[in-house]
């Protein structure tokens, strides 16, 4: 599932994350709307608040891009991303108990269809924010 290369425990420093400043990016903009806006409110008003604070951070952004989705070559529907950061890195925002491996799953799925490596998985149901980030 996740194919960043292993971190080196003795020197973390070394450690390799693909799209690692960009996905600190990301999560810098989420906790600035967990804390502003607040906890528990519906999934759209924090998909929107984050395509704001991009904006205000100049993080290119695309909401609700649209991805064909194809069964042996024929369109049978489309996938509909929230946001997808700088080109490369599909965010979704939740109001969940918690993360699961539904949602894990759901995001890797995302991933394969948009031909993306990266997916953010961010939970602002409670006070603390609540993120996996998914790799392919």
């Amino acid at each position: 599932m996740d194919t960043d290369s292993k971190p080196d425990l003795h020197y973390p420093e070394n450690a390799k994350l693909l799209l690692k400043e960009e996905t600190h990016q990301i999560l810098g903009c989420a906790f600035e709307v967990l804390n502003e806006v607040g906890h528990g409110l519906h999934e759209k008003i924090y998909e929107n608040a984050m395509v704001v604070e991009f904006k205000l951070r100049g993080i290119p952004c695309d909401q609700q891009k649209r991805y064909p989705v194809l069964f042996k070559g024929v369109l049978v529907g489309e996938y509909v991303p929230d946001l997808i950061a700088y080109d490369l890195v599909i965010v979704d925002a939740k109001t969940i108990d918690r993360i699961t491996d539904h949602e894990r799953g759901k995001m890797i799925n995302y991933l394969r269809k948009s031909k993306l490596r990266i997916g953010l998985i961010l939970n602002l149901k409670h006070a603390r924010l609540e993120w996996e980030r998914i790799v392919v």
